[in-house]
């Protein structure tokens, strides 16, 4: 078996959570690239399925569903359709959580958009739902399938920089004036993403099923000049991170390459954690 070997995927089936958004297109993508089927679900249907039929047009097996986390039925039935379109479940993949999301109407309230003091409880506990608890349904209800499979399988929980750092609240200034606040909820729900992750892969000890984290640093995607300025001085490299630049890291943990990582992070954030 060569290196080369090791990162092939033929046979295997991945689900993607999340897999209509940006990133999640591009984790499917790669794991379809690798030979594996893929299941882009999301709750937005019609992304999951654009994210599918790029794929089968590609040559790719994939089948999209309409996935909500937050629902332990929806999680069931992911599970049932992926393997009764395709017999088996390898690897999981959690991306789906929530962006953070401004209130529009802040400033008229005299507050900062996403301001600790003035947070609202709803939002925060339809994130914890969202980004917490629905990476635990939608685990719990794929494992089982691993564990009666043979005990063998790859889960990669999607992290964050402010998982492990707090903010830098300042890059959200623009022309002297503050215009946001990284909201509370996700640095409070990426940082449970780790122990979760840590917890699963020593629960799973004496199995083949591997648990392990994969961090990105903030992504470019259509960026304000201001925020792509601040957010690119705190790097070593420079520059945000272009959206395929996570997924050599993540097929390196779906696959055989990574046979000996479990309870692990890879972090892919150009140097922002490191100074």
């Amino acid at each position: 078996m060569t290196i080369f070997d090791k990162f092939n995927l033929k046979d295997r089936v991945a689900v993607v959570t999340g897999g209509g958004g940006q990133l999640g297109f591009e984790f499917c993508k790669t794991l379809a690239e690798a030979g594996a089927a893929v299941v882009p679900a999301d709750l937005n249907m019609e992304l999951a399925s654009r994210t599918a039929t790029r794929l089968s047009e590609s040559g790719y097996a994939a089948m999209p569903f309409p996935l909500d986390v937050t629902r332990l039925e929806s999680t069931r039935e992911l599970v049932a359709e992926t393997v009764k379109r395709f017999s088996r479940l390898d690897i999981l993949v959690n991306s789906a959580a929530l962006d953070p999301k401004f209130d529009p109407d802040a400033a008229s309230k005299g507050i900062a958009p996403g301001a600790f003091e003035d947070y609202p409880l709803a939002d925060w506990q339809a994130a914890l739902n969202v980004n917490l608890t629905g990476m635990f349904l939608a685990t719990q209800a794929c494992v089982k399938q691993m564990l009666a499979q043979g005990k063998k399988g790859s889960i990669i929980n999607i992290c964050s920089t402010y998982g492990l750092n707090g903010p830098d609240q300042r890059i959200y200034i623009k022309d002297g004036k503050r215009v946001a606040f990284k909201p509370v909820y996700y640095s409070t729900t990426k940082a449970g993403v780790m122990g979760f992750t840590k917890y699963l892969a020593a629960y799973y000890a004496g199995t083949e099923i591997r648990v392990n984290a994969l961090t990105p640093g903030g992504v470019y995607n259509n960026h304000e000049e201001y925020f792509v300025k601040n957010y690119s001085a705190k790097t070593i490299l420079g520059r945000m991170t272009k959206k395929d630049e996570m997924n050599g890291a993540l097929l390196f943990l779906a696959s055989d390459a990574s046979s000996y990582m479990t309870g692990n992070n890879v972090i892919v954030d150009g140097g922002w954690t490191a100074w």
